[in-house]
């Protein structure tokens, strides 16, 4: 899927959350969108999932407009917020089957693959108690869970490395991000740790004040002016220069 953000703004009242952004996204690409809090990071995400809309600017999915009422194009996409909201309670296996059926997402070889999944994050025990009795990391696992079962074209997951799971939820998300990029899939993370996004990424976007102050591959960035101290130094920079 290609992603084209053209002169994107998000305003809440005088506030705004992006200012002005333009993007062009190819496919294939795992992109870590990095930024203080209130750098408009869970608010690119959302505009990308329809959940909001822009006050202006126009988002463009293949060349299509993005709009709620193109159910074709929200269909090829999905985002997982930092905290996830289960409607109605109900169970992991309850809410997986929920969006196999809300995507159309029935396939061969699907019973085969969430079995593997819920084995990788160790929610076969899980399946079915209710989502009351789970932690929250064992809620986002399972929720986590029906993003890989669907494998939309765009997985948008917002601070997936912050949501309370454990070394071995961990570690399923990188290996099925992966995967699902190799496989041509468009991935989107946001994240505040800088380590994190030099060592897993392709590209990182770095938000401040709903602007965009750098979008590039990790190599070109380390090649950069902060070349030296990696994105810690692009970050000190940007601070020196009054921007942080």
């Amino acid at each position: 899927m290609q992603i084209l953000l053209d002169r994107v703004t998000k305003r809440f009242g005088s506030v705004a959350a992006l200012d002005d952004v333009s993007l062009e996204i190819a496919p294939g690409q795992l992109v870590a969108v990095l930024g203080a809090n209130g750098a408009g990071k869970s608010t690119l995400l959302r505009l990308l999932a329809t959940v909001q809309l822009p006050t202006s600017g126009t988002i463009q999915f293949d060349d299509q407009p993005l709009s709620r009422a193109r159910l074709d194009l929200r269909k090829r996409l999905m985002l997982l917020p930092d905290v996830p909201s289960i409607v109605g309670g109900g169970t992991p296996l309850k809410h997986l089957a929920d969006l196999i059926g809300l995507y159309d997402a029935e396939r061969l070889g699907l019973e085969d693959l969430v079995v593997s999944l819920y084995g990788e994050l160790d929610l076969l025990p899980l399946a079915e108690c209710g989502f009351a009795q789970l932690s929250r990391g064992q809620t986002y696992k399972a929720v986590l869970a029906g993003l890989m079962a669907v494998d939309p074209e765009l997985w948008l997951m917002d601070e997936p490395f912050a949501a309370g799971m454990d070394p071995q939820g961990l570690a399923t998300l990188k290996r099925q991000v992966s995967k699902a990029t190799a496989r041509g899939r468009t991935v989107l993370y946001t994240t505040q740790l800088l380590e994190l996004a030099e060592q897993f990424s392709d590209r990182v976007l770095i938000l401040h004040d709903g602007r965009v102050h750098a979008f590039d591959s990790v190599v070109n960035l380390r090649h950069g002016p902060a070349s030296e101290h990696g994105l810690e130094g692009l970050f000190a920079r940007l601070r020196a220069e009054g921007v942080g």
